[in-house]
């Protein structure tokens, strides 16, 4: 179909820095009107935003929609919790990872599929200081040798 395509809104970096993303799930997300507005302009926020799950459903709490300039009374707070759009039983296999495993539901990109608002969701477990240190450090000796193969060339 046309327009079928994907356009990143948001992407959540430090949850790759502070993470392991096993896995990666998409949901909808239910906004108001001028949230969308605001998100279409590019005024969100995913950094410290992340997912939890109750009574079946799961919210995503954190993430900072801007308020629309011109929405004046229809402006909804910033902060508030927002409701991801799954199916029931994706939404209960990931509530016993979470319970049994440890992980935690963390948001990775905010982007429009067609029309629609996606989010982008990682399954996820918690780095230790010593896999940052390692991951930094991998990162660093990347840079030097493109340095050096540049520089050759």
């Amino acid at each position: 179909m046309a327009g079928e395509g994907r356009k990143q809104i948001a992407g959540n970096r430090k949850a790759f820095h502070d993470y392991f993303v096993e896995d990666k799930y998409e949901a909808g997300i239910e906004l108001a009107g001028t949230e969308v507005k605001s998100i279409r302009m590019g005024n969100v926020n995913l950094k410290d935003a992340f997912c939890t799950i109750k009574d079946g459903q799961m919210t995503l709490n954190g993430m900072h929609v801007s308020p629309y300039e011109k929405g004046n009374i229809f402006n909804r707070e910033p902060r508030r919790p927002r409701r991801l759009l799954m199916h029931k039983r994706e939404i209960l296999r990931l509530f016993a990872k979470i319970k049994q495993d440890g992980y935690t539901l963390v948001p990775l990109s905010l982007y429009f599929k067609g029309p629609r608002v996606k989010v982008e969701i990682g399954l996820c477990k918690g780095k230790k200081l010593y896999d940052k240190r390692e991951a930094a450090a991998k990162k660093d000796a990347k840079r030097e040798m493109d340095r050096a193969l540049k520089q050759r060339r």
